[in-house]
């Protein structure tokens, strides 16, 4: 059975717990899904004990900081690990197009010239750009990339078909796109944003943000038929009944299984 392990569930402003990214366990390894916005990744992959010369596949979704600077992070201490020889294997990391300089520019900037000179160069870290609607194979299941159509930057999801069939789908960190309904319909499983509670929604101004609210991602979920629903990508200042207060509004809307993860947990899928 896959697994989601959850990493990080904020958006991009928390202080309380960390950005949101996660990553999927299949019996051959893990599918890393953007790392945050700074080094703690490196403990919450400890605290998970998620070694990482177990992660051999990454996939950074967008440019924005809360999802691509942990990747530098990433990088720079699998790197080391492979010029110590603790790191057997490749580190492949797709992306869109658009994202491959930025990924190198950024480690060429923070890292040193012994670790960026691993990308490509060398062979031990890829950088593989995917396009909309590509399918690979990867940990040995179909996972199909595609573009959210952002309107702040470009920004790919992508769905992965589990061992049973079954099929999961990541909408990215903005609202669901009406034209990534081929991609998404018919999950099982939908990964979404939910920067607050509807009833929030004064307070923490998800609209201007092109942010959705519990009750909008409930109710997509629902007009999709979509039986289970993860929302993260939150704002933090109610961290201690977040899972109370964001089910209550969100059941009323929706009646399949509703997950709202703390950092840290794994859910079985």
């Amino acid at each position: 059975m896959e697994q989601l392990y959850v990493f990080g569930t904020g958006n991009a402003s928390v202080t309380r717990c960390y950005n949101t990214c996660f990553a999927i366990r299949t019996e051959q390894g893990y599918l890393m899904v953007d790392a945050g916005g700074g080094n703690q990744i490196l403990r919450i992959l400890e605290d998970m004990q998620v070694p990482l010369d177990k992660i051999h596949h990454l996939f950074v979704t967008h440019e924005h900081t809360d999802h691509i600077l942990g990747v530098v992070w990433m990088i720079r201490m699998i790197g080391q690990k492979i010029r110590q020889g603790k790191y057997e294997g490749t580190l492949t990391i797709y992306c869109h197009p658009g994202l491959v300089d930025t990924i190198l520019t950024l480690c060429r900037l923070t890292t040193q010239k012994k670790i960026w000179k691993l990308i490509d160069g060398e062979g031990h870290i890829r950088l593989t750009p995917v396009s909309d609607g590509q399918t690979m194979e990867i940990l040995g299941r179909q996972v199909t990339f595609f573009d959210i159509h952002s309107t702040k930057a470009t920004q790919f999801g992508f769905t992965m078909r589990l061992a049973d069939g079954r099929k999961l789908a990541c909408a990215g960190d903005e609202p669901y796109n009406p034209l990534c309904g081929p991609y998404v319909a018919g999950s099982h499983w939908l990964l979404h944003e939910a920067f607050c509670l509807y009833e929030d929604r004064e307070q923490f101004k998800p609209y201007e943000k092109h942010h959705s609210t519990v009750k909008d991602a409930c109710i997509l979920a629902e007009d999709l038929q979509i039986p289970n629903l993860v929302l993260w990508h939150t704002e933090d200042k109610n961290l201690a009944d977040r899972k109370e207060r964001y089910g209550a509004e969100g059941r009323l809307y929706y009646r399949g299984d509703l997950f709202i993860p703390d950092d840290g947990e794994v859910i079985d899928l």
